[in-house]
């Protein structure tokens, strides 16, 4: 018996290096044969300076490094406003005010039925100047009331998700409305939403490459700097596209090993 899950680990293991070795085939089988259909020169040597440079034994980022560098910053801000407003958002349509139900409902319908670029280019080009306001903290305004619509959303289809008898138990112990959802509901929530709320971030991630067009210098607008001064079109966008799967691929495990600690407590 104790052989059966160790041979079905081992085979599971075994089926997923031998797909990410077809996969590695199938990358190199397209860049040749575009190569060739394309008549079209290939030059990754000119790549690397982008990423890197070693200057007297220091290392120093490129501008595809740098504008990463951007898009973590704004991505991790904006996830936590996110994060803020959806969580107040789902409290305001779980709530008894009418006015907060309103509120929040009016929020949601607005964010969710216009495109994300258009309320980028709202909140640039008409709120930022009546307040005075940059371009980064516009993106960041921006990325956040989108996110955080749909993570209320979330949040709120975790809370509602809690059984009847566990809401009984936190009144009947004697805690009130703020102890009850710290104690009691709200950890049992986020252990079932995290998921949902990992497709989220990631999502945050690659909407992040629309602040470009409000000339934020993030990963995409450094790529395509580049390519308009060196014309390595196919080069620079599968390193860009590389770096953003990366991130993606990091925070989900993150958000795995999290996840796994939480059903070990």
């Amino acid at each position: 018996m104790p052989s059966l899950p160790l041979l079905s680990a081992r085979s599971i293991v075994f089926r997923d290096i031998l797909l990410f070795g077809l996969g590695i085939v199938g990358i190199f089988w397209f860049f040749r044969t575009s190569a060739t259909e394309l008549n079209y020169y290939w030059q990754w040597y000119r790549v690397p300076p982008y990423l890197y440079r070693i200057v007297d034994g220091r290392f120093v980022a490129g501008p595809l490094l740098d504008g990463l560098w951007v898009t973590v910053k704004i991505t991790a801000t904006s996830l936590v406003l996110a994060f803020a407003f959806g969580m107040v958002t789902a409290f305001l349509r779980l709530s008894q005010s009418v006015l907060g139900v309103f509120i929040a409902r009016a929020y949601l319908e607005l964010i969710r039925n216009t495109p994300l670029l258009v309320q980028l280019f709202f909140i640039y080009f008409v709120l930022a100047p009546v307040f005075d306001w940059s371009a980064w903290p516009s993106a960041v305004l921006a990325l956040s009331l989108f996110e955080g619509a749909y993570v209320s959303e979330i949040f709120r289809a975790g809370i509602v998700s809690i059984n009847r008898g566990q809401w009984e138990a936190a009144q009947s112990i004697g805690l009130g409305t703020v102890g009850m959802y710290r104690h009691v509901i709200l950890p049992q929530a986020i252990r079932r939403v995290l998921p949902p709320l990992t497709g989220q971030a990631v999502s945050l991630i690659k909407d992040s490459a629309l602040v470009s067009t409000i000339a934020i210098y993030d990963l995409t607008m450094r790529g395509q700097t580049i390519i308009a001064d060196t014309f390595l079109v196919f080069e620079i966008w599968f390193v860009v596209a590389a770096i953003y799967l990366v991130l993606t691929l990091l925070l989900s495990l993150g958000v795995t090993v999290m996840e796994r600690r939480m059903q070990r407590q």
